[in-house]
Order: C-alpha cells, then sequence, then structure tokens
C-alpha cells in the first residue's frame, strides 16, 4: 500500500475550486480541500466491513509530517484489530470524566461510577419503600462504614476481599446484626449497578458466608404472675414525675411497643369513645386500642397537666418533643429491673404469654399486639377485628393486673371477664 505520495509543496500550493476535492496522499490519508478555501486532513479506513474516517485537524496547523504519523498509528490500531474512531471517542470520554470528576470532587461530589455514586442512586431509587428515618440509617451506616474503604473506588473494580475488609471490624466486635444490614445493603447496591451498567457480578454473594448466624435475643420479659406483681407494685411506688409515673403505669396496660406509648397524641385519644387510635409506625396503620376505666384514669389524671400540649408524655425538656425513649427503660433500672430481667418491650411479652395462658383467644391478642399486615386494605380491616372481644380483654387485663398488685390470688382472665 503505497504511503506519502506527494511532496509538501502539492499541499501547499492547493487551491480551492467550485466543488470540495480531496488529495490522496496514500495509506488512507486525505487533505480534503473546501470550496471556502479550508484545508483538512481526514483518515479513511475500513473496519470490520464498514467505511469509516477520523478527522486530523487542518493544514497547515497540522503539519504533512504530524498528520502522516497519525495516519501510520491509526494503521497500527487497525492492524491491532482497535477502531481508531472507537479508541478517540474512549479517551475523549475519559478525558470528559476526568473533568467532571474534578468539578465533582471540587463540589464534594462522589466519582461518577464509583461506589459512593452508585449507593446514592441506589439510596434514592429505594427511598420511596421505606421511611425517611429507615432511609436516613441506611445511609449513615453505608457512608460510615463502606465509604472509607470502597467510596472512591470504581464499582467495576471492587473485589470480595474489599468487601469482606469492611464487614470484618464489625464482626470481630460481634456486631452481627450491623453486618448483616450492611452486607445486604452492600449487595443491593451491586445489583443496581448490574442493572444500570456500571458493574456485571455482585463480589458482596461470596463474603456472605463469612459472617456467622446472629443468634436471636429476645427482650427480657417477666411471665411469672408473682414477678409481675412484684413488678406492679414496685411500678406503683416509682418515685419519678408525674409524667414518667403516668407513662410507667400505663405501659403494662396497654402493652403497646414503648415508641408509640410515649409518642402518644392527645389528638389520638377519645375519652368518650374510650379509644386509642395511634398510626403504629411499625405497620404503618392506624391501630385501636380500648381503654379499660384504669387506663382512662390515668389519662384523666395526667390531662390537666400535658392536656393543652401535643404529647401525654413531652419530654422534660420542653421543645415539643415526646419523652425519650430511654425513660421507661431507666425508670425500669432504678427500680433494680436490669435488661436482663425486664425491659419497656418486655411488658409485650407478659401480657401475650399470660393471656394466652387465660384462655384469649391468639387472633384477638395479636390484634392487639399489632400485629397487623402490611397490606393496607387487610390492616384497615384488621384494625377493627375482635373489638368487641378485644374491649372485654382489656378491661379484663387491667382488672387482672390489679389484683396481682394487691396480692388477691391469681385467678383465671375468663373467670374476671365473666
Amino acid at each position: 500500500m503505497a504511503v506519502n505520495i506527494n511532496k509538501e509543496t502539492v499541499y501547499r500550493a492547493a487551491k480551492a475550486k467550485e466543488k470540495d476535492f480531496s488529495i490522496n496522499d496514500g495509506g488512507g490519508l486525505f487533505l480534503f480541500v473546501g470550496a471556502s478555501g479550508s484545508k483538512l486532513w481526514r483518515f479513511v479506513y475500513q473496519f470490520e466491513g464498514k467505511r469509516e474516517k477520523i478527522a486530523f485537524g487542518a493544514y497547515p496547523d497540522t503539519s504533512l509530517e504530524h498528520a502522516r504519523r497519525k495516519a501510520e498509528e491509526a494503521r497500527m490500531q487497525i492492524a491491532n484489530n482497535i477502531n481508531p474512531s472507537q479508541l478517540r471517542k474512549q479517551v475523549k470520554s475519559v478525558k470528559l470524566n476526568a473533568k467532571l470528576n474534578e468539578n465533582r470532587i471540587n463540589d464534594g461530589l462522589p466519582i461518577l461510577g464509583s461506589f459512593a455514586d452508585v449507593s446514592h442512586q441506589w439510596l434514592n431509587s429505594v427511598s420511596h419503600l421505606t421511611k425517611a428515618n429507615t432511609n436516613k440509617r441506611k445511609k449513615s451506616r453505608i457512608e460510615r462504614y463502606a465509604f472509607p474503604i470502597l467510596g472512591n473506588k470504581p464499582i467495576n473494580e471492587i473485589k470480595s476481599s474489599e468487601v469482606l475488609a469492611v464487614l470484618k471490624p464489625i464482626i470481630d466486635k460481634l456486631q452481627l446484626e450491623t453486618a448483616h444490614r450492611l452486607h445486604g445493603e452492600i449487595s443491593s447496591i451491586f445489583a443496581y449497578g448490574i442493572v444500570h451498567n456500571y458493574t456485571d457480578y455482585d463480589p458482596a454473594q461470596p463474603v456472605a458466608k463469612q459472617i456467622p448466624a446472629q443468634k436471636v435475643k429476645h427482650r427480657a420479659a417477666l411471665i411469672d404472675p408473682k414477678q409481675v406483681a412484684q413488678l406492679l407494685r414496685d411500678i406503683s411506688n416509682y418515685q419519678g414525675t408525674f409524667v414518667v409515673q403516668s407513662a410507667f403505669r400505663l405501659s403494662p396496660m396497654l402493652f403497646q411497643r414503648p415508641g408509640e406509648i410515649r409518642q402518644m397524641l392527645w389528638d389520638d385519644i377519645d375519652l368518650e369513645t374510650q379509644e386509642w387510635r395511634p398510626l403504629v409506625s411499625k405497620t404503618d396503620f392506624h391501630h385501636i386500642v380500648p381503654l379499660s376505666t384504669q387506663a382512662l384514669g390515668i389519662l384523666e389524671a395526667i390531662q390537666p397537666l400535658t392536656g393543652s400540649g401535643q404529647y401525654v408524655f413531652p419530654s422534660i425538656r420542653g421543645n415539643g418533643r415526646p419523652m425519650s425513649d430511654g425513660t421507661i427503660i431507666a425508670a425500669l433500672k432504678s427500680l433494680g429491673y436490669d435488661s436482663y430481667v425486664m425491659t419497656a418491650h418486655g411488658f409485650r411479652t407478659t401480657a401475650s404469654t399470660l393471656l394466652n395462658e387465660q384462655g384469649w383467644s391468639p387472633d384477638a391478642i395479636e390484634r392487639q399486639l399489632a400485629h397487623a399486615p402490611r397490606d393496607k386494605v387487610r390492616a384497615a380491616y384488621n384494625r377493627a377485628q375482635y373489638l368487641d372481644e378485644r374491649r372485654r380483654m382489656m378491661q379484663a387485663w387491667a382488672d387482672y393486673l390489679d389484683s396481682l398488685k394487691k396480692g388477691a390470688e391469681i385467678i383465671p382472665l375468663r373467670q374476671i371477664s365473666a
């Protein structure tokens, strides 16, 4: 194949004509002379049966020698099965990404295609599936544990050993629940990356077997009626503030989740119908809690103190906040009940165990515990399900707790409700 056909005088002397024309320098290199007088170097070639061309610049700014050198490089690329046009686009893309990433770093944003970048995309894609606080915890966990090691790495270059390096310190501290949660989130990020063409595989998958299985820890609770009786007497003698006393006394009586009780709203309470209708965050539906005469008494007693505010049990610090989530736990500890003996959540276990032993309908107990389905249609139906029985059960339960506290003979709840 002939190359370097002409001397430079040919190109220097070329003049514009009525129509565009080209001067062949051989080996695919041409000088394109436009009717306007422009002179542009072009390289024309065949790649995989397709005719393509690329520009090498204008003459004489791009000299004949420079154009021939570029043409030779292109011919070598073709000989090595590399498409010069595609290679040029890739180089241009790399330079553009480098500039974009420089700007992103200056703006405090992650590098494009990095683990941090794809992580933020994934978090945004699932934000509508979870509550804001849940999404915030996920984001915090990923940024605190995974970003220091994986954050700036291109997601398609991350190895399984690097994922394990993220999880190992957590595993070594026996924070197995956190390790399992984080591993699941990392794997979900890679799944998102695969679908959106950032990577081809999930290096977190082989790491799953390196995380020990977590032993289920049940929250401590008293279920022996004699021990429950002593606990109730201790609660009645608790010397905390009146707000905490009231929440403490109500907790075993209503046996709802501690978070629901401490955030109880006056707007959700109807003293006339004797009902509390909270929006249960755990299952995302409005629950019905029948109020016994004893529960009503506690609420009526505290109403003059907190009834003008939003929360039944406001924080002692004010600022429109509810009572702290550690208040009942601290109250239990002050009475000598450590977390391995009794917890705030344990009142639910106490009620569930004793109510089942006393023969109440398991379905009614489950409904009262707000163990409802996530399906909103079923939840709307289930919230009123067994309501008549639950009214009788809640009054009988309050009466039963009173009898335990007074030290009366322990008798079945069914007899109390008869």
